[in-house]
């Protein structure tokens, strides 16, 4: 057994190295002098360090705007889909209706429909309304989320009918009972939700590429594009810059709540 648990950390490590040498790298190679990445490939110790790849990308392309793009469209989004998915979850969870079983299923159904099955049709939607090259084409098709409705319904179900019933007793409306006693037992996979949500959507490339061509409107995936297609794809220390810079609001994001991330999936699992 135990030369069996040994094999399995050996995999387990070999799986771990694959998985984070290529984010390693990246960031390495964003503190690198040219003559450095070709030459000492695998080292993944900057020497001498340098700041230049990241002064060379912040003057030579407007971050700051395509951050802000891409941060405003983020938390919108983030923002709408968490309160119609906690809304949705509470209704299927405490809501007695004909159909609820059926609805649910279909909500639980759309989260395996491929994004390019319904990206023609959102995009003569958008087309028709006028709302290319703005914010609202980009937030508008995602105002909702099966799986955020799956993750919070899962969750209130763990809450014991009993809570629900005394704080009916005691004269608490529904919206008093989602939000002062169902949400806190829920807090975190909601904030693990948004996270998710935020993730994604900072990291989306073909909605974006499909709606926007205004060069003022490009989200951070769409920059980074524009970005190596302009440098021909041979300037590894910038390509390597602005992608790190992309990759850090996510990233800090996801260090904040991976805790609550993991425990959100457990938990779904333990009642169905």
């Amino acid at each position: 057994m135990r030369i069996k648990l040994n094999g399995w950390n050996v995999l387990l490590w070999i799986c771990l190295f694959c998985s984070f040498f290529p984010l390693v790298w990246m960031i390495t190679t964003t503190f690198k002098q040219a003559d450095q990445i070709f030459g000492d490939f695998l080292n993944p110790i900057p020497h001498p360090f340098t700041l230049e790849n990241i002064i060379y990308v912040l003057n030579s392309v407007p971050m700051f705007q395509y951050f802000m793009n891409s941060l405003l469209v983020a938390c919108l989004v983030t923002a709408f889909q968490l309160f119609t998915s906690i809304l949705a979850a509470y209704a299927f969870t405490r809501f007695d209706f004909k159909g609820r079983q059926f609805l649910f299923y279909v909500v639980v159904a759309s989260m395996l429909i491929p994004i390019q099955v319904t990206m023609l049709p959102n995009y003569l939607l958008i087309s028709k309304l006028g709302w290319l090259d703005s914010y609202a084409g980009l937030v508008a098709p995602q105002l909702a989320s099966g799986m955020g409705v799956f993750l919070l319904r899962q969750t209130f179900r763990t809450i014991p009918a009993s809570l629900y019933e005394s704080a009916k007793v005691g004269g608490a409306g529904e919206w008093h009972i989602l939000w002062r006693i169902a949400f806190p037992v829920v807090r975190p996979t909601f904030f693990a939700l948004g996270v998710l949500i935020f993730i994604n959507v900072w990291n989306e490339y073909f909605w974006p590429l499909l709606v926007i061509n205004n060069k003022n409107m490009l989200t951070i995936p769409l920059a980074i594009q524009l970005f190596i297609s302009g440098e021909g794809g041979t300037s590894w220390g910038p390509m390597m810059a602005v992608a790190t810079l992309a990759s850090v609001p996510p990233l800090i994001a996801f260090l904040i709540v991976n805790r609550q991330i993991i425990n959100s999936f457990i938990s779904t699992g333990v009642k169905g």
